[in-house]
């Protein structure tokens, strides 16, 4: 393989969401002058993703509102950006990418920021019209164009996209059925203790949340070739106008993989977001990094990590020091419920609590259970804490349990 060239003169970056755009802004805002090409395979300008679970996706946000940038600013700061293509291939020896207009392009550096897909259902009637999933601004789009009085909506999935859809659905008027496997809604995220509180928030909000439920298959309607139903494992059958099936997502490592990169649950990458090929690099959903704030090598699907790590990410791809330190971070808005997460807790973490959980207004921390160290927190309708919480976590001091819930006492004061 060609060896790297020091002073790249231009800069390839695969992908048009928030990590591929954000890192073009911050090679420009680092003094980078060099040619930037950008590949986005939709025909919008770079765009967040979160609003389209939330404002978007309930009519009170437009789409521009949601642009990482306005066109012109790609023009203004000569970023060649090519909306509706897509790269097939990448050619490292030749160090040049292939895409979908028939073209070659070459790089010196070369970022993949494509992003992750939500996962599919293996399951009989999943490709009937009706069943989707929650991407693209087409994506919310159909959703919202579904709600409304006398819409039966089914959602296989109780993580969050799966409960933020419900949420807009019902303040929609639409009647709403949650499907999910586990004994409560993001079980694996924040733990039973949690997982009911939020099971009960959707409940009490008119949402027919099932627990502990298997679907076996997905149903059309008499005569039709669109959904009309989901029926369960035991039997049980639940009619339905649409099926949104919200089960997580999978890193798009397939460029990676083909063209020889490491992989394992994402591109394996270092804290500047460099592959096992020194001028290949990753961001955002489809990069397994590493996070010195843990310790080890993380793959994070939050809006937060598409935003913050384009910075270390170019300063990386330009040659220069400064990794990433922030910690994971994402947030939430379920009717009239916002929360604020970070960190990183795992299963064998012990909950504390400060405030009451039926109050709809507390701070929830997990804890190491051998060292009292506090590796994640949520804030639920409670504000202008997440500095403190982010602080206490990156501190990696042990905390005095009493104190973390005692609402009087100042959380900068909870260390041990």
């Amino acid at each position: 393989m060609p060896e790297s060239t020091p002073d790249p003169q231009q800069v390839v970056i695969v992908g048009g969401g928030l990590a591929g755009a954000g890192t073009a802004v911050a090679l420009r805002d680092q003094g980078y002058s060099g040619s930037i090409v950008v590949f986005a395979a939709e025909n919008h300008v770079p765009y967040d993703r979160p609003p389209l679970s939330k404002e978007y996706l309930k009519g009170e946000a437009v789409a521009s509102e949601g642009e990482i940038k306005p066109q012109d600013w790609y023009a203004a700061h000569d970023v060649d950006l090519r909306l509706g293509t897509a790269v097939t291939a990448v050619e490292r020896e030749a160090h040049q990418v292939v895409s979908t207009d028939g073209g070659r392009t070459a790089y010196d550096r070369l970022v993949l920021a494509t992003g992750s897909s939500p996962r599919r259902v293996d399951l009989p009637g999943h490709d009937l019209g009706g069943v989707v999933s929650l991407r693209t601004i087409e994506d919310s789009d159909a959703l919202k164009a579904a709600f409304g009085s006398g819409a039966r909506i089914v959602i296989i999935g109780a993580g969050w996209i799966g409960l933020e859809v419900a949420a807009a659905a019902r303040e929609a008027g639409s009647s709403v059925t949650v499907l999910e496997s586990a004994e409560q809604p993001l079980v694996t995220v924040v733990g039973s203790t949690l997982g009911a509180f939020f099971a009960k928030l959707h409940r009490d909000h008119g949402v027919d949340l099932r627990l502990g439920v298997e679907v076996a298959s997905i149903e059309a309607a008499d005569g039709s070739r669109k959904v009309g139903g989901v029926t369960l494992a035991d039997g049980t059958s639940i009619p339905a106008d649409l099926v949104l099936v919200a089960i997580g997502a999978t890193p798009n490592t397939d460029l990676a993989v083909t063209a020889g990169l490491d992989v394992d649950n994402g591109i394996l990458v270092d804290a500047q977001g460099r592959s096992s090929d020194p001028d290949v690099f990753a961001v955002g959903d489809v990069a397994n990094a590493e996070t010195p704030s843990f310790g080890e090598r993380v793959r994070v699907e939050h809006w937060a990590n598409a935003l913050d790590r384009p910075a270390s990410v170019a300063r990386g791809v330009l040659g220069q020091e400064g990794g990433f330190d922030k910690l994971p971070f994402f947030y939430s808005d379920q009717y009239d419920l916002g929360l604020e997460y970070s960190g990183r807790a795992s299963a064998t973490d012990e909950l504390v609590i400060r405030g009451e959980i039926d109050s709809g207004e507390f701070l929830a921390f997990w804890l190491d259970g051998d060292t009292d160290v506090v590796r994640a927190g949520l804030n639920v309708n409670i504000w202008d804490v997440q500095d403190d919480i982010q602080e206490l976590i990156a501190s990696k001091a042990p905390v005095d349990r009493a104190k973390l819930a005692d609402p009087d006492v100042p959380l900068k004061d909870a260390k041990a």
